[in-house]
């Protein structure tokens, strides 16, 4: 009975649930969910997933889902000009966390308000992922504040003066008058166009 199921089935059942609910489903709850019988056949299954490194089990025994249970497949590339005749191939399985942020201890998420950044390719409600105690070089897009206001510009340094530029034209450079805090490094940004 156990057998039935495929890792990988299971895997993307508890994937599923987690993505509606955020939040993993409880021992009975999995019953139903996985087509078994008992609790025996779920605590079958959380071993072989935390043995796969899909799950993983906190302090204080509480499950949690690893990052590569949200991979994709990665199935090639596509020419941004003239079709190309390639098929479709699976090159890699691509974990988006993984993907788009290497210190996730050092990360966060914003969602963007306003059009300072539309020259940059970054929308308002975009998300970013900003990353704290990155030096920031000239050109990087950080999140600063300045003067008691939070803000997301260009990062530029001149001699010993910071500047923040808009990619927008119609906003003016901003130049710290007494306060500057950095908040973090942008390090990518992420648009959903169909909810």
């Amino acid at each position: 009975m156990k057998e039935k199921r495929s890792l990988q089935s299971v895997q993307k059942i508890l994937a599923a649930f987690f993505r509606e609910k955020r939040r993993l489903p409880s021992y009975a709850e999995m019953i139903p969910l996985l087509g078994v019988r008992s609790k025996s056949v779920v605590h079958f299954w959380i071993n072989k997933l935390i043995a796969a490194g899909i799950l993983e089990k906190g302090e204080k025994g509480r499950l949690t889902m690893r990052n590569r249970c949200f991979a994709v497949p990665l199935v090639g590339s596509v020419q941004a000009g003239f079709p190309s005749p390639e098929e479709e191939a699976l090159c890699d399985i691509l974990s988006m966390d993984e993907y788009l942020i290497t210190r996730p201890e050092a990360s966060y998420l914003l969602r963007v308000s306003g059009d300072s950044m539309t020259g940059e390719g970054i929308r308002e409600g975009d998300l970013v992922v900003v990353e704290k105690g990155r030096e920031p070089k000239n050109g990087d897009v950080v999140i600063a504040e300045v003067d008691g206001e939070w803000t997301m510009k260009y990062f530029r340094k001149r001699g010993s003066q910071m500047v923040l530029e808009a990619a927008n034209p119609k906003y003016p450079p901003i130049i710290p008058k007494s306060e500057f805090r950095l908040g973090g490094v942008v390090t990518a940004v992420i648009r959903k166009y169909h909810c």
